[in-house]
This record gives structure tokens, C-alpha cells and sequence, in this order.
């Protein structure tokens, strides 16, 4: 495991500035519409490269929302810096994702219990076979729990985590959909991954933004203003 300095060359932020609870929307738009919208107290504390990093407070509770980026070498990094040299204990994944599945339909909240991947992200860790990436079960029970006592729909399940996002194939989605895979984002796989290495948690929660079943979308405001479903369920069990 390589250690590092604090600040890191992406995180400008001093460990006792980052909350053992980090909320992380892969867009910095996003971090900054949460800790504006519904924490207290709140400080910047990361502005490298504009991925927006706040710590506040929400119920009393301390919280840091983080931005990630998109794609797994991303959220590699960010995620990989949080759990091993700010000592975060548990990361939420808050993201958008396209639904593949009649199960999830737009605005649905997706619980990630696993997430597959066509990545060779985990190839690092050297394995002698397929490591299954998943969630925290704590974590997930509890996203589940506090949507039922919200009354906010949620899903759980399956999701893939993908490095392509325009695939040169002709049908990238339909084996996956054969296996019961509900939605296709692109980081949380490799977030569970640096979890499980490092002996934390991690959680995904992913609002449906697009359907891949019949192309209807929702637009990158919206997407960045409106799925205050999960972002409460994720303030919720931080």
C-alpha cells in the first residue's frame, strides 16, 4: 500500500477537515448543490482541479461531500486517498446511472448491492480468480430501512460498472440485462474495491437519469438540482 502526504496532488483539504463519513456524487456541480442545500457550518475544503470537496453539518452530524469525477481511475484515486490517508471510514456513492432493467424506472433509486464490471481495475490486487466487488451490508440494509420509512422508492440489486460509456459494440447491454443487471454506472466497482482493501465501507446509490431500454433522459440540470431522494437517504445513514 503507498502512503502519501496530506495535502495530496488532487486534495488540497487537511485530515482534520474531512468528516469519517464522505457522501461522493461524481459531480463537483452536484457536492456543491448538497452541502449549499442541506448542511450546516459549512466550509470548502477542496477546490484542485474543481472537484468541489465541503464538510458541514447535518442533524448534528458531521459530513464531508466529495466530488469524484467520472470512471473508475477517478473515483481509484479519490477514494483510495479518502480511506488511506484521511482515514474515512465509510464512503456513499451518490450517482446517476442508466436503467437496463423494467425494474428501475427513471428517478428510481438503485441500491448497489454488487457491482460488475468490465474494468481491469481489480487486476491490481493480483487474485487467483474474479473478486466479486459489493457493498457494505450494514450500509445497504440501512439505505433500504430509511427509504421505506422516507417512502421513497428504491431498488436493490445488481448494477455494472463500466469503463466504456460510447461501446463500439452493437449490443453492450443485453448480455447484462440477461443476467438481471438493473442500471449501468461507471465508479462503483472500483470504489468497493479500494473499500475492501482497505478494510471500510462503501455503499452506491444511484438515481436513474436515463433509460437504455427506451431512451428517455433527464437533463444535466436536473440531474445536478433534483435527486434529492438519494441524497437524503445517503445524509440519512451517514
Amino acid at each position: 500500500m503507498i502512503m502519501g502526504n496530506i495535502p495530496t496532488p488532487h486534495n488540497e483539504a487537511n485530515k482534520d477537515q474531512i468528516a469519517k463519513t464522505v457522501l461522493m456524487p461524481g459531480d463537483p456541480l452536484r457536492a456543491k448543490f448538497i452541502a449549499e442545500t442541506f448542511l450546516e457550518n459549512v466550509i470548502c475544503i477542496n477546490t484542485v482541479r474543481n472537484m468541489f470537496g465541503y464538510t458541514g453539518e447535518y442533524q448534528g452530524k458531521k459530513v464531508s461531500v466529495f466530488g469524484s469525477g467520472m470512471g473508475m481511475p477517478s473515483i481509484g484515486i479519490y477514494s483510495y486517498e479518502l480511506f488511506n490517508f484521511y482515514d474515512v471510514d465509510q464512503i456513499i456513492r451518490i450517482g446517476s446511472a442508466g436503467t437496463i432493467s423494467p425494474k428501475a424506472d427513471l428517478r428510481d433509486v438503485v441500491i448497489g448491492i454488487g457491482a460488475c464490471t468490465n474494468s481491469n481495475y481489480g487486476h491490481q490486487f493480483n487474485l487467483p480468480g474474479t473478486f466479486a466487488p459489493i457493498a457494505d451490508f450494514e450500509l445497504a440494509r440501512k439505505a433500504v430501512e430509511t427509504g421505506e420509512r422516507l417512502g421513497i422508492h428504491t431498488v436493490a440489486g445488481n448494477v455494472l460498472s463500466s469503463d466504456t460509456f460510447y461501446s463500439d459494440l452493437e449490443d453492450p447491454n443485453g448480455n447484462w440485462k440477461k443476467m438481471g443487471v438493473l442500471c449501468i454506472e461507471m465508479e462503483a466497482a472500483a470504489l468497493y474495491m479500494n473499500a475492501a482493501r482497505a478494510g471500510k465501507k462503501a455503499l452506491g446509490m444511484f438515481t436513474i437519469s436515463d433509460s437504455l431500454l427506451d431512451g428517455r433522459s433527464l437533463s444535466s440540470k436536473q440531474r445536478e438540482t433534483t435527486f434529492t431522494d438519494m441524497m437524503k437517504i445517503a445524509l440519512e445513514i451517514a
